[in-house]
C-alpha cells in the first residue's frame, strides 16, 4: 500500500474488508463463550436460518415469477444462503454427534428440515450443491483419506467426469428455462472460472466467463510490476476492467473494481504470494483437525475448511462480503478447545 501510495480512503475500506474474518471468527467464538450452552446456541442459530428461508420461500413466492421456470428470474432477489444449508445439517446430524434430539419435539424438528430444505432448494445455487456434498463427505469420514475414501472419491470423479462429457456432447441453450437452465450454468462452471480467451465485444461470452475475466485483468495489472507478485499491488488497489460494465446496477457502469470472484487471484493481486501461501495454511489448519478425534467441532470445521477453498473460487470465500458462517466457524473453534481443555485437565 505504501510502496504504490494508494488513495488513504480506498485503502481504509480494504484493511477492513479484510480484517472482517477475524471479526466473525472472534464474534462467533467469544458469542458462543458467553452462551456456554452447545444446544442452547445450535437451536438460535437454527431459529434464525428458519426465519430467513421463510423470508426466502416467501421473497420466491411472491417476488419472482416462479411459474416462468426460469432459473435467473427466481434467483433475481436470492442468490444462495449458506447459513441456512449449515443449519440443515446441524438440525439433521445433532443426534449423531450427540446422542440426544437438538429440538424436544419431533414435530417441530420435521417443520424445521422441510422449510430449509424447499428453501435451499430453491437458492438453485451450483455453490450450494457442491458444499452439500462436502458436508456430507465429511460427517461419514470421507474426506480424510483413506483406501476407502480414495476409493469413493476416484468413483466420483469419473461420474463427474461422464457426467460433463454428456453435458459437453449435447446442445442446451442458453436461454433455456427450469432444469435445462441449471444445467447450462453447471456445464459453464469450469470454464466460467478458468477461461481467459475472452471476447469483450460478445457479451454472451464474457458474462458466462466473468469470473476469470476479472482475474486476466487483474494478472495483467500485476505483469506490469512484476514485484506486485511478492507485495501485492497493496489495499486500496483496483482492477481495470478496460470497460464499464453493468455491475452496480446504474446506467454509467463500473470500469474499475476492487474485489473479484475469485479469491485466490484476488489475494494475491492485493497482498501477494505470502499472504495467499498464509490463507492456505489456514485452511490446512482446518482441514486436519478430521484427523483428530471425531466430534461434531472437529468435523464442521474440517468441512468448513474445505467449503472455504472451494468457494475461495467462486464467492472470495472466507473474504465475501455477505459471509455469515465465519461466525459459526468461531464458535466451532470455541468449543474445539473448550473440550480440548476439559480433556487435558
Amino acid at each position: 500500500m505504501i510502496i504504490f501510495k494508494r488513495p488513504i480512503g480506498y485503502a481504509l475500506k480494504d484493511i477492513f474488508h479484510f480484517i472482517k474474518p477475524l471479526q466473525g471468527i472472534l464474534i462467533g467464538y467469544f458469542f458462543y463463550q458467553i452462551v456456554d450452552n452447545k444446544k442452547v446456541f445450535f437451536q438460535a442459530l437454527i431459529k434464525a436460518a428458519s426465519i430467513s428461508a421463510i423470508i426466502h420461500i416467501f421473497i420466491v413466492l411472491f417476488f419472482t415469477n416462479l411459474s416462468s421456470g426460469s432459473i435467473h428470474e427466481i434467483r433475481e432477489f436470492t442468490r444462495d444462503n449458506y447459513l441456512e444449508l449449515f443449519a440443515l445439517f446441524f438440525v439433521l446430524y445433532y443426534k449423531f454427534f450427540f446422542k440426544e434430539e437438538l429440538f424436544n419435539s419431533i414435530i417441530n424438528k420435521k417443520i424445521i428440515v422441510t422449510i430449509l430444505s424447499i428453501s435451499c432448494v430453491l437458492y438453485f445455487s451450483r455453490t450450494m450443491l457442491v458444499a452439500s456434498l462436502i458436508i456430507l463427505l465429511s460427517i461419514y469420514g470421507y474426506t480424510k483419506l483413506t483406501m476407502k475414501s480414495v476409493k469413493l472419491l476416484s468413483l466420483m470423479v469419473m461420474a463427474i467426469l461422464l457426467f460433463y462429457t454428456y453435458l459437453y456432447s449435447v446442445t442446451i441453450d442458453r436461454e433455456a428455462r427450469g432444469l435445462e437452465g441449471f444445467l447450462y450454468k453447471v456445464k459453464i462452471a469450469p470454464s466460467e472460472l478458468f477461461e481467459t480467451k475472452i471476447d469483450r465485444e460478445n457479451h454472451k461470452d464474457l458474462w458466462d466467463h466473468w469470473r476469470g475475466y476479472e482475474a486476466k485483468r487483474a494478472f495483467a495489472l500485476m505483469n506490469e510490476k512484476p514485484i506486485s507478485y511478492l507485495t501485492g499491488t497493496g489495499y486500496g488497489s483496483v482492477v481495470n476492467l478496460k470497460f464499464k460494465a453493468p455491475l452496480d446496477g446504474g446506467k454509467k457502469g463500473m470500469k474499475y473494481i476492487s474485489e473479484l470472484h475469485n479469491g485466490y487471484p484476488y489475494l494475491l493481486y492485493k497482498s501477494g504470494i505470502l499472504a495467499l501461501f498464509s490463507y492456505l495454511a489456514f485452511l490446512f489448519f482446518m482441514y486436519k483437525k478430521i484427523y483428530m478425534k471425531f466430534t461434531f467441532e472437529t468435523v464442521f470445521i474440517s468441512a468448513m475448511a474445505l467449503f472455504y477453498f472451494f468457494t475461495t473460487l467462486t464467492i472470495t470465500g472466507i473474504y465475501n462480503t455477505n459471509d455469515t458462517i465465519i461466525f459459526v466457524l468461531g464458535a466451532l473453534f470455541c468449543g474445539y478447545f473448550e473440550s480440548r481443555k476439559k480433556v487435558e485437565s
